[in-house]
């Protein structure tokens, strides 16, 4: 799978419909995988081999052929670039097969690689995916961690962009430190302060608002949103939900039209 491919699965669904919208993109096949990660840790941290090994077991034998292909294809790549191109098809055919650690694994691998913001985002997309939809503590803190430090060092690549910051408020939303619980809210108010003029810092704001049922303060913070960007795909399908929260469904139909 080419690069375009990838940036585009990983990006676009991950980024604007989970980090943004609040919506679990992780398909069924994901459960039996991290029911799997349960019993393959035994209580210990979980490694990287116990999630790819834990994945395999929910794999149809036409799904294991392609996976194993690829990865014997990647042993015997030493050029830097192939090994690129190869981790991104390994992590593609797992997100194609609903086994988001997995993916989000591979695409750590390739960002470690490319040191780009854009390939950091990427694997930080996809372990807040699995973040979102895992139920195994030991599960979530791996996701957690490792998005965490994709987010950080994408924003450390490029600081002038505040969406990997927002991101990564929005990972510490999901799954509060327990040092800093308001660690998230933090964040985000400080990225108000900096980028005043930033609809994406208004959506997370507005999110975490309608995660805590402040409606009217959702519907606040998405309307700047939308004053900033009237063009933003993700802003009408977060007013959407706060219109309807707030009891105002002519509103919130109004919005609902409106999502992409």
């Amino acid at each position: 799978m080419g690069k375009a491919q990838y940036l585009a699965i990983t990006g676009a669904l991950l980024l604007f419909g989970v980090l943004y919208w609040g919506f679990s993109t992780i398909p069924p096949a994901s459960v039996k995988a991290e029911q799997a990660a349960e019993t393959t840790g035994q209580g210990q941290d979980i490694e990287f081999s116990r999630i790819v090994l834990a994945a395999k077991s929910a794999l149809s034998p036409e799904q294991s052929s392609g996976i194993e292909a690829s990865e014997k294809s990647l042993e015997n790549t030493a050029d830097e670039k192939n090994r690129i191109e190869l981790l991104k098809g390994l992590s593609a055919q797992w997100f194609d097969v609903g086994q988001l650690p997995a993916a989000a694994g591979y695409a750590e691998q390739v960002a470690e690689l490319e040191k780009t913001d854009s390939a950091w985002s990427v694997a930080g997309a996809l372990f807040f995916n699995s973040l979102s939809g895992a139920h195994d503590a030991a599960l979530r803190d791996y996701c957690a961690q490792h998005a965490v430090s994709a987010f950080e060092k994408a924003a450390a690549l490029n600081p002038g962009r505040p969406e990997h910051q927002v991101n990564l408020a929005l990972v510490y939303a999901e799954n509060p430190p327990a040092d800093n619980p308001m660690k998230a809210v933090l964040l985000l108010r400080d990225l108000e302060k900096q980028y005043p003029d930033n609809p994406s810092v208004y959506n997370a704001l507005g999110r975490l608002a309608i995660k805590t049922g402040q409606w009217d303060r959702a519907i606040e913070r998405l309307e700047k949103a939308m004053s900033l960007d009237p063009q933003n795909p993700n802003t009408p399908c977060l007013l959407a939900r706060a219109y309807q929260g707030a009891g105002q469904e002519a509103k919130a139909a109004e919005y609902a039209k409106r999502c992409k």
